[in-house]
C-alpha cells in the first residue's frame, strides 16, 4: 500500500485565454457559441410568444419550468451516458434532437397553429436534449486542454454562453419583430448545423475497448455511491442549490418586467436579455482581476448582492435605460456565480465520474432553477411583480450571509489515478460478474494510537465508499490487541478492479497517514474475499 511521491501539478498557463491555442477545443468553442446564438434566439421568441398567448404570469413561469425541470430528471442519467458512451456520437445525436425541436417550433408558428400547451411540451423536449448535452458537453473540456488550464477553459464556455446571450436575444428579438417567430426558431436551426459541423470534424481518439467498461446501472450506482459520499461536491451543491433558488427569480419574471412594469416590446426584451450577456462578457474579463482579490466564498457573495440589487431596482420600476443598466450588473454578478461554482465543481471531480458529478451539478443547479422560477412565478401572481422581486433580494443576501460560513472547497487536490495499488494475488481467473468481494487489511497498531489511527481511518472510509464500497469497517482481533482489520465490500470483482483504477493521488496521500500507524515488519497483509453461493461452490471444486 505504500506510494512514491506524487509529480508536482503542471502550473496554470498564462492568461485567460490560453485554451483558445488548443485548435480543438478554439474550434468546438466557437461552435457552442453560435449553437448557443440560436439557442438564445429560439428562447426569447419561445418567452414572448407565450405572453402573446397567455396573461397568466403562472403561464410564463411555465416554459421556464419545462426548459430546465427535463435536467433536474434526467440528469444522473445523462451523466451516466456522458461517462460510458462516445461523448462525441452522443453529441451528434443530441443536435439532432434538438434540431427537430425547433423545426417544429418553425413549422407551428409559420401555420399559427402555436399554442401554449405545444410550447410547453416541445420547450420540455428541448429541456431533454439540454439534460442529455449538458454533463457531456462539460465532460469533454478536460479532454481538450491540459489540466493547468481548466479553470480558465471552465471560464471561456461560460464567457461563450454569455458572447451568445449579448447576440442571441437581442438578434432574437429584431427577428422576432421584423420577421415573426419562425425566423427565430429557423435561425436555431442553422446555428445546428455549425455546431454538427464542428463535432464530426474533431477526431477524438476512440477509447480502447475494456473488460472493466461499465454498465450503465452500475456505472449508475457508482456515481452514486460517490456523491453520496464526496463531502467536498455536498459543498458544492448546497451553495448551488441556495443561490440559485433565490436569484432564480429574476429570471422567471424578467418577460412580465419588460412587458407590464416597463411597457416594452419583443425587441426590448431582446436587448435586456442581450445586455446581460454583455455584462457577462464585461464580468469574464474583470474575472482574472477578481479571483486575486477574493476567494470563490467571496466571489459568490459578491455575486449575491449584485443580483439582489438588481432585483431590488426593478421592483421600482425603472426608466427603460436604467432597466439596460440594470441588466449589465446583472450579467456580471451571474458570470462570477456560475464561473465559480462550476470552476469548482470541475476541479473536485475525478475523470471516471466526471460527467456524473457534474450531471448532479447540473440537476441541482437546474432543480433550483425550476423549482424557484415556478415558485416566484405563483407569488407573483399572489402578491404582485414588485413584491416578489424585493422578497427574492432580500432573502438572496441573507441566506448567502448565512452559508457564506460553508466554505467551497479550494480544488487543489490532485486527482490523477496514482496506480498504487499492487493486482490481487489470483490462484485462478475469477469471472468480473462475480461478487460481493470482501477486502481486507491487517494493520498493527500501538494501543495508545488507537484513537488517531481511527480518527485517520474515518479519511479512508470516505475514500473507499466514494470509489466503490458499499459498506466499511474497522475492528481489533480479541486476543491480540493492536492487530486491526479494515474491511470493505464491493458487488463485484470487476467493481473492485476499477477501484485499483480510481484511487488518486490525493487518496493515496490519506492512505499514507493511515499508514504511519502500521508497526508490523512488512506492508499491511491485504486479503481478498468472493462470496459462495451453491453455484460457485460447485465451479471452484470441479477446479
Amino acid at each position: 500500500m505504500a506510494m512514491d511521491a506524487p509529480p508536482p501539478a503542471p502550473a496554470p498557463a498564462a492568461g485567460s485565454f490560453a485554451p483558445l491555442r488548443q485548435p480543438v477545443f478554439a474550434v468546438l468553442w466557437a461552435a457552442t457559441v453560435l449553437g448557443n446564438i440560436g439557442s438564445f434566439m429560439r428562447d426569447v421568441a419561445s418567452a414572448w410568444m407565450v405572453t402573446e398567448l397567455s396573461s397568466s404570469p403562472a403561464a410564463v413561469a411555465l416554459v421556464q419550468t419545462a426548459a430546465t425541470l427535463p435536467i433536474f430528471l434526467l440528469a444522473i442519467p445523462a451523466g451516466v451516458l456522458s461517462d460510458i458512451l462516445d461523448r462525441r456520437r452522443l453529441l451528434i445525436g443530441i443536435q439532432i434532437l434538438l434540431a427537430a425541436v425547433s423545426i417544429s417550433l418553425l413549422l407551428l408558428a409559420q401555420t399559427r397553429t402555436l399554442t401554449v400547451e405545444y410550447l410547453v411540451a416541445l420547450t420540455f423536449v428541448g429541456g431533454v436534449g439540454a439534460a442529455l448535452m449538458g454533463p457531456a458537453w462539460q465532460s469533454i473540456v478536460p479532454e481538450l486542454v491540459p489540466r493547468g488550464d481548466l479553470r480558465n477553459a471552465v471560464a471561456l464556455n461560460s464567457l461563450g454562453i454569455n458572447i451568445a446571450r449579448a447576440l442571441g436575444p437581442a438578434g432574437g428579438g429584431l427577428l422576432l419583430a421584423s420577421f415573426g417567430a419562425a425566423a427565430a426558431y429557423g435561425a436555431d436551426v442553422l446555428s445546428y448545423v455549425f455546431v454538427m459541423a464542428a463535432l464530426l470534424w474533431w477526431r477524438r481518439p476512440r477509447a480502447e475497448d475494456s473488460a472493466l467498461d461499465e454498465p450503465f446501472f452500475g456505472a449508475l450506482r457508482a456515481g452514486v455511491r460517490y456523491a453520496r459520499s464526496s463531502r467536498e461536491l455536498h459543498v458544492v451543491l448546497l451553495r448551488a442549490a441556495v443561490f440559485f433558488l433565490f436569484a432564480s427569480a429574476v429570471w422567471a419574471l424578467l418577460p412580465l418586467v419588460a412587458r407590464r412594469m416597463l411597457g416594452g416590446s419583443a425587441g426590448f426584451y431582446g436587448i435586456l436579455l442581450g445586455a446581460v450577456g454583455a455584462g457577462a462578457i464585461l464580468g469574464a474579463l474583470l474575472l482574472p482581476r477578481l479571483r486575486s482579490r477574493l476567494d470563490a466564498d467571496g466571489l459568490v457573495l459578491l455575486s449575491s448582492v449584485l443580483s439582489a440589487a438588481v432585483m431590488a431596482a426593478l421592483s421600482l420600476a425603472p426608466p427603460p435605460w436604467v432597466a439596460v443598466l440594470l441588466m449589465l450588473v446583472l450579467g456580471m454578478g451571474w458570470i462570477v456565480a456560475l464561473t465559480t461554482l462550476n470552476g469548482v465543481a470541475q476541479a473536485v471531480l475525478p475523470q471516471w465520474v466526471r460527467g456524473r458529478g457534474l450531471a448532479i451539478y447540473l440537476m441541482v443547479f437546474n432543480g433550483a432553477m425550476a423549482g424557484g422560477s415556478l415558485a416566484w412565478g405563483l407569488a407573483a401572481q399572489g402578491v404582485g411583480i414588485p413584491a416578489a422581486l424585493l422578497t427574492g433580494a432580500a432573502g438572496l443576501v441573507a441566506i448567502s450571509l448565512v452559508f457564506h460560513r460553508i466554505k467551497l472547497p479550494t480544488g487543489e487536490a490532485d486527482l490523477q489515478a496514482s496506480n498504487h495499488w499492487p493486482e490481487p494475488l489470483l490462484s485462478e481467473p475469477v469471472a468480473h460478474d462475480r461478487g460481493p468481494v470482501m477486502v481486507q487489511i491487517e494493520y498493527r497498531v500501538r494501543r495508545q494510537e488507537l484513537p488517531a489511527f481511527i480518527e485517520a481511518m474515518r479519511h479512508v472510509a470516505r475514500v473507499r465508499r466514494r470509489d466503490g464500497a458499499y459498506a466499511w469497517g474497522v475492528a481489533e482481533h480479541t486476543g491480540e490487541p493492536g492487530r486491526v482489520i479494515e474491511w470493505f465490500l464491493v458487488e463485484s470483482w470487476a467493481e473492485h478492479l476499477r477501484q485499483h483504477q480510481r484511487v488518486s493521488r490525493a487518496d493515496a496521500d490519506l492512505q499514507a497517514q493511515a499508514l504511519r500507524f502500521h508497526t508490523g515488519p512488512d506492508k499491511p497483509v491485504v486479503h481478498h474475499f468472493l462470496a459462495l453461493d451453491p453455484a460457485s461452490a460447485a465451479q471452484a471444486a470441479s477446479h
